[in-house]
Order: C-alpha cells, then structure tokens, then sequence
C-alpha cells in the first residue's frame, strides 16, 4: 500500500487549513460547568453549546490528525494508522465544511452531524492498538518507546474529551431524561450501584471464559451519592474487577482452596471520593510494575489480529489487547482523579481509584 503524507493526499488549501486550526487554542470545560449549563438545556443554550462545539471539535480533531503524521518508529504508515487518520480528516472536512450555525433547524442539524462523527470513531481504540502491533511485528522493542506511549496517552486523552463534549450535547437532546440526569451526567449517582452493575458484568465475562467466577463483596455507604459519569465509573470498576477476577481465577484453578472474593470498599472523602479493589490473585511482580501503565504490555493474548473485521468487532474478552489500565487511569484523570496500583507479590493487588467530588477540575488538554 503506498503510503500518502497528508500534503499529497489533500489539497493545499485542505492541509493549509488543518494545520491553522492545528494551531488555534483549545479551551477546557469542567464537570461542574457541564453541568450547570446543562440543567437547562433550553433552544437558546443548544445553540450556544453548538457553536462552541463547531469551533472546539474543529481545533481538536486537526490536532489530533497533525500529529498522526508524525508519529516515531515508522507509526504513521501503518495501515491501521492511517485508516485513523482519515477518519479524523473527515470529521474535520465535516466540521469545516457546515455552514455557520444560526438558529434551532442549523443545531439540530449540526446535532445529527456529530452524532455520525461520534459513530466513525467507535473504533479509533481498537484500530490504533492493531497499528502499535503492526508495528511491534517490525521491530522487537518495547524500551525506548516513550514517545508511542506519550502520544498514545495525549491522544486517548483528547478522545476522551471529544467524545464527552459530544455525548454530552447530544444527550441533553433527549425529550425524557432520565431522573437526576443532565446529560451524561448523573448528578446522585452512587458509586455503589455502578460499582455492583459493573462487578456484576466482570463476573459475567468471567463465567463465560472460565466456567465459574469468584464473588464480589462490596463495603460502603448505600445511601451516598455524587455527581459524575456513571459511564465513564463504570468502564474503570469493570476493568479493574475484570483484572482481579482473572489473576483469583487463574491463581486458584487447580487449588482445592475455595477461591477468595474481590473486595470493593467506596469511601467518601472530602475532596476525593476512592474505590478500592482488592484481590488475592498472586499480585504482579515489583519488575513488571512499570509495564502495567503502558499500551505495549499485557499479561494476556490479543484478541486482535490482521484478519479481525474492526467493523465489527466489539466482544469483550476477559484480557484486552493491553490498553484497560491505561485507559482507564485516563478517564480518572480526565476529570481530575487518578489510578494507582499497589503490588503484594505473592498476595495480591489494590488498585486505588481516586475521583475528584468537587467537579471544577478543567478538562486535561493534550
């Protein structure tokens, strides 16, 4: 497949305009401010979020495409790689090329145009993790690779952040809300809930892949709720539950010891509120510790291969192609919490999940 820059493959005026936009400043939105905003999504603030979005999206979508051009190690040529890339440059054609928006039929149209953004970019994840193995198959290096693993991060980050402002406006669309929702955003949500319904998914895949699924036991407060994504909670407890319950399982197959249960203790902190998850399936070693944050490593096969038809692959294996944790440590920090895991070799693992209740922190801007 002969590989084509972006300056050969486009226009002059086409790339000219990527790289203006490239340039312009981006600006962050809180979770607060999403939420205020959103609480009345009246024709006139529809507009406003509209025409904010017309400009954002634009600036941060030809980022995001100018430096899938100039990525180390031979990444931008990859297929997959650039199959991403002009995804971004569609959408960014898309933005571009919609017209000034003026009035409630130029937002509702402009609602349906991001709708089709957001659905191009269902596979963006997969797709790029096809690309780091199409690259990892050509040379036999996972040191020295800080500059993927930076790029990577800056731009799940972004996705992350496109993804939300779109779903967020997109949602406050919807003529019958569900109750305490603005938006994505569920201002009572409570961590235990979403934590139970994700646990209960994890034991799920866990059953299907294994045959049986140690229990989840669950500490905290029923009764405590706080504003936030129930989404965005639900893919991190998922993925970590997911984790634990793989390394019990895998630790205790062949024992005749009763296989002992993952604990999930939520507590309510005054700036944080945490999610502890807490295994006894062996822990990691203190080498491999470093590795567990990167997109080049994972303890299990990927279920993605040259052959897999990204159109529509979207089962849920119990061990992705390596991206859980990062990823979700991603979405912590996205509006201002964080991941960590604590190793006991010969124990088990914590992880840690910190999520900021205050809600002001600005979006990350990669």
């Amino acid at each position: 497949m002969a590989v084509k820059k972006l300056c050969e493959s486009f226009s002059k005026s086409f790339t000219d305009d990527v790289h203006r936009w490239g340039c312009m400043k981006q600006t962050g939105v809180s979770l607060r401010y999403m939420m205020e905003f959103g609480s009345d999504p009246s024709d006139r603030n529809l507009l406003i979020s509209a025409q904010f979005l017309h400009k954002e999206l634009a600036i941060r979508i030809a980022r995001r495409s100018i430096e899938l051009e100039a990525l180390p190690y031979g990444l931008s040529e990859k297929p997959a790689v650039l199959k991403v890339r002009d995804w971004y440059l569609d959408s960014f054609r898309d933005l571009r090329s919609f017209p000034e928006i003026k009035d409630t039929h130029d937002e509702k149209e402009f609602t349906q145009m991001i709708k089709a953004i957001k659905v191009r970019h269902n596979n963006v994840v997969p797709m790029m993790a096809l690309g780091v193995q199409q690259l990892k198959k050509g040379i036999n290096v996972y040191e020295g690779l800080d500059e993927i693993h930076q790029f990577l991060d800056r731009f799940y980050m972004s996705r992350i952040g496109i993804r939300m402002l779109i779903g967020q406006h997109v949602e406050l669309h919807n003529p019958n809300p569900p109750p305490h929702c603005v938006g994505y955003i569920h201002t009572k949500m409570s961590p235990l809930e979403v934590a139970r319904t994700a646990s209960e998914d994890a034991r799920c895949i866990c059953m299907r892949e294994y045959g049986s699924a140690p229990d989840v036991t669950i500490y905290g407060d029923p009764n405590f709720t706080f504003p936030y994504v129930p989404t965005h909670l639900h893919l991190m407890v998922f993925e970590l539950v997911k984790n634990s319950l793989r390394a019990v399982q895998e630790r205790f197959m062949e024992s005749d010891k009763v296989a002992p249960p993952v604990r999930i203790i939520v507590a309510d902190g005054l700036e944080d509120v945490t999610i502890k998850v807490s295994d006894e399936g062996g822990g990691i070693p203190r080498s491999g510790l470093p590795k567990i944050f990167t997109y080049l490593y994972s303890t299990a096969r990927n279920p993605l291969d040259e052959d897999t038809d990204l159109g529509t692959a979207n089962a849920v294996t119990m061990a992705g192609y390596g991206y859980g944790l990062p990823i979700s440590r991603l979405y912590a920090r996205y509006f201002g919490g964080d991941l960590q895991i604590i190793s006991m070799e010969g124990y088990g693992t914590d992880a840690y999940l910190h999520l900021s209740r205050l809600g002001d922190s600005q979006e990350p801007l990669p």
